[in-house]
């Protein structure tokens, strides 16, 4: 059966009316009632025509009518509200874009294995629903103290750790530096056989010059399974090392993982070392660490030649802890090698089905492959983005690589299910499994999917790899319901879970995001890498999410849209968040209603309706409709009615709104005798009734969102009056970028409520002002009056914002989720290289 195709109308801003299922119980029965009444006839209460018997059968028959009605009425309404919420957990019927196995090892062999752990700081997976799983721990051996470094935390405190190189497919090398020593990761994948190939390791560790130094350290290598599979050790009788370990899993077929002996840093000369295994069962890949820990006790002694013996720590005998109910679900192997510094070693995985080896990848052999996928890594970085051509220096060159590399480098696999909340039913539910692959914002902090982050980070990877970008742009639009709705935020599986706070665990099925995957579409229609079977595999999806926004999203008059969503406290907060908008404490209007206009949930459709015209243009479906309601958001005078805010010179946002609101302490009564004194709380007052009008003291990133999205006409006075105002460092301005929020607003910097710093209320962030350079170069190579002025702040904002992020990342080897406005300095989480990495674009000037 053909699908339904909702067009946008000149109505679209209106909600349409909502789609249920058959009504057929209650028209049946109000069809049979009105026949009743029609004829009259039957029934008791005296002979036919009696007055009397005539009006007890009617009041009877109404009497009934309405007893069925009102039966109808309630099935139908638990009807309808279970139907709804079956549709919230349904998957888009439209066909999949990406077939089942479109991430196994026989259709994308080259993928199939790769560093898809980014929360971890080191290890590997293949994009297999329970695939096995390895990985690096490392710890210190410090008298009575065990610093088990595993998972990427930023209370480990580490100097620097990232990606260096990174291809997103043959090979990576990464630079960790621990206090007082530092590592070196790389890994080289070599294709063959029926099950992704092989693969090999190498980790360097080097005591620092730096602080006090690490006289030996335990290095511990681990595979686990991920509920199916079996793992089986193999161990020299006379030393206990874990040699090697055999492997067989659905997917994987046979395979054998080899540790090799630790050697000197230059692999020419073996160690000596300790050695301890582990064999051990764990609740899930989340707990491996916790096994781990608990396994290790100090009752083992390292005894180089010719040195003192010491005592360490290392991993013996696992317990479960007391009342641990959950079964078994990891089977867990840890080889762990304890050596004094400097030490290099090589672990190698084979494919069972990849026969006729060369040689094993291992010494020289691993060495020169890492070389040669280096050198050709650079060759390319530099024909796709030009630097060396544009006069950078070679340590700023090096950065860029870094940038990119640890974009590819968070790349991650992800199978699970999202638990998902409803209008229409009592308790969240499991949304259908699936799988995931996509970039990460933050391997520490957000090692996961973020809908809006996604369109920003394809932006960057669509220039290095188009075929990447559609696979991930793909896997993201597969996870849409039946109704057009993408969760915002991924969850999936266990390990992502146990990242995540319980409180943004639950997804609400009304919430939106900006969809920013459409500027990576139109990114990609640009370069011409979108063939027309994609296209046409991906527009059914395509029209359901953009109805999805236009029927969901709509604001109170036609061409209006308004993010669902917002806090509805407004007690608690200084102003309620809109998290849905991405730019969570933004100020709005003060007190949320329906009356609300967002200004950059209009410029996000005006841009998806665009790219929605194109997309069906070129697949021959009809586009006018799409176009049109491109061109009415785009139009200027419509813009102005619904968004300008004279008294304010500048776009703004609409609402039930006053600025006279504060935080204060609320004055509490004293308790009785013998009590405690409570703690007051900080509360919002209100020191001015809030009224229908354009949002005042806001000018920030959200009043430029008609410039950012490129809406304005080139000789729009509009476009003349924001670019005066970014330039002005009371307003925005800064030798670091654009700062989010005015100096001027009364929201500067201020905290939302006592626990909730400010975020976007005056920081520094890559992805706007990525947005904002790429505006001002398109209004600076137009013909009209601003065209000049835009040109001069394209080359000042650009050098600033490259500047900043640069130093800062010489400074303290990171790149940062936002920057002070005041200083500069990196602040928020880190490493932060999603959408931060979006400076290499800015550096290369490809927008």
């Amino acid at each position: 059966m053909a699908r339904e195709r909702r067009r946008p109308g000149p109505e679209a801003g209106r909600r349409p009316a909502e789609k249920g299922p058959p009504r057929a119980a209650a028209a049946a029965a109000a069809a049979a009632g009105a026949r009743r009444l029609r004829g009259g006839g039957g029934g008791s209460g005296g002979p036919p025509g009696h007055p009397r018997a005539s009006r007890s059968r009617l009041v009877a028959l109404v009497a009934l009518v309405s007893l069925a009605l009102g039966l109808a009425a309630v099935g139908y309404g638990v009807g309808a509200r279970r139907w709804r919420a079956a549709r919230v957990l349904t998957l888009h019927p439209a066909p999949r874009i990406l077939d089942a196995n479109s991430s196994g090892p026989a259709a994308e062999p080259r993928r199939f294995w790769g560093s898809y752990r980014p929360q971890v700081y080191f290890g590997m997976k293949a994009r297999s629903p329970r695939s096995p799983v390895a990985g690096l721990m490392w710890m210190h051996q410090l008298e009575g103290d065990v610093r088990l470094r595993h998972t990427c935390e930023q209370s480990d405190g580490l100097p620097r750790y990232g990606w260096l190189l990174h291809d997103g497919v043959n090979f990576g090398v990464q630079e960790i530096q621990d206090v007082g020593l530092s590592l070196q990761t790389e890994f080289v994948k070599r294709p063959g056989g029926q099950h992704g190939g092989d693969w090999s390791w190498r980790v360097t560790v080097r005591p620092e010059r730096t602080g006090p130094p690490a006289p030996f350290i335990s290095l511990l290598f681990y595979v686990a399974t991920d509920g199916q599979g079996s793992l089986q050790p193999v161990v020299e009788q006379k030393t206990g090392r874990l040699a090697s370990l055999t492997g067989t899993t659905e997917e994987l077929g046979h395979f054998t993982i080899t540790f090799q002996q630790p050697t000197n840093e230059a692999g020419t000369a073996p160690l000596y070392a300790s050695y301890n295994y582990l064999q051990a069962k764990a609740e899930g890949l989340q707990r491996l660490s916790d096994v781990v820990k608990a396994s290790l006790t100090p009752r083992f002694t390292f005894a180089p030649p010719g040195a003192p013996k010491r005592r360490y720590f290392g991993v013996d005998a696992y317990h479960s802890p007391a009342g641990e109910r959950a079964l078994p679900h990891s089977q867990l192997l840890v080889h762990q090698v304890t050596v004094s510094l400097p030490c290099r070693l090589e672990i190698l995985f084979e494919s069972g089905s990849a026969g006729d080896r060369a040689g094993r990848l291992a010494g020289e052999a691993l060495s020169q492959e890492l070389g040669r996928h280096t050198a050709a890594f650079e060759r390319r970085f530099e024909e796709a983005f030009g630097l060396a051509r544009k006069g950078f220096s070679p340590p700023e060159q090096s950065f860029a690589r870094a940038a990119l590399s640890n974009m590819l480098g968070g790349m991650g696999y992800f199978h699970g299910r999202s638990l998902v909340q409803s209008p229409h039913a009592e308790l969240p539910q499991p949304y259908p499994e699936a799988p995931l692959f996509t970039a990460v914002p933050s391997r520490s902090f957000f090692p996961r999917g973020f809908l809006w982050d996604e369109g920003f980070h394809q932006l960057l990877l669509a220039r290095w790899d188009a075929a990447l970008s559609r696979e991930v742009l793909a896997h993201w639009l597969d996870l849409m319901n039946a109704e057009g709705w993408i969760p915002r935020e991924q969850i999936l599986g266990a390990e992502a879970r146990a990242k995540v706070p319980a409180e943004f665990v639950v997804q609400h099925s009304s919430a939106g995001n900006p969809p920013t995957l459409f500027l990576a579409l139109r990114q990609l229609l640009a370069q011409e890498a979108l063939e027309t079977d994609y296209l046409r595999r991906l527009y059914p999806r395509l029209q359901s999410w953009y109805d999805w926004y236009n029927s969901t999203q709509a604001g109170p008059l036609p061409f209006t849209f308004r993010w669902r969503g917002r806090d509805q406290d407004t007690q608690a907060f200084l102003n309620p968040k809109t998290l849905t908008s991405g730019l969570d404490d933004y100020p709005r209007a003060s007190h949320p209603s329906e009356d609300e206009r967002h200004l950059d949930l209009r410029c996000w459709m005006a841009v998806a309706s665009g790219v929605m015209a194109e997309v069906a243009m070129r697949l021959g479906e009809p586009a006018e409709e799409y176009r049109r309601m491109a061109e009415a958001l785009s139009d200027g005078q419509l813009l102005d009615q619904h968004h300008w805010a004279e008294a304010l010179g500048t776009f703004a946002d609409y609402g039930n709104h006053t600025q006279a609101v504060a935080l204060e302490r609320e004055k509490l009564r004293p308790p009785p005798p013998g009590q405690p004194l409570p703690t007051p709380r900080l509360l919002r007052v209100v020191r001015k009734p809030p009224r229908l009008q354009f949002v005042g003291g806001a000018f920030g990133y959200v009043s430029l969102f008609p410039l950012l999205l490129q809406l304005l006409r080139p000789d729009s006075p509009r476009l003349g009056s924001l670019l005066t105002d970014l330039r002005s460092e009371r307003k925005l301005w800064t030798p670091f970028g654009l700062r989010s929020l005015s100096r001027s607003s009364p929201f500067y910097l201020k905290h939302n409520t006592e626990h909730d710093p400010p975020y976007w209320r005056g920081p520094v962030w890559v992805n706007i002002n990525f947005l904002a350079v790429r505006a001002l170069q398109h209004y600076g190579r137009l013909e009209g009056p601003f065209r000049e002025q835009a040109a001069t702040l394209y080359r000042e904002l650009r050098a600033n914002v490259v500047g900043n992020v640069y130093r800062q990342y010489l400074e303290s080897g990171y790149v940062w989720e936002q920057y002070h406005d005041g200083t500069g300095k990196g602040q928020g989480c880190y490493p932060f290289t999603g959408w931060s990495a979006l400076v290499v674009l800015m550096m290369a000037e490809e927008y």
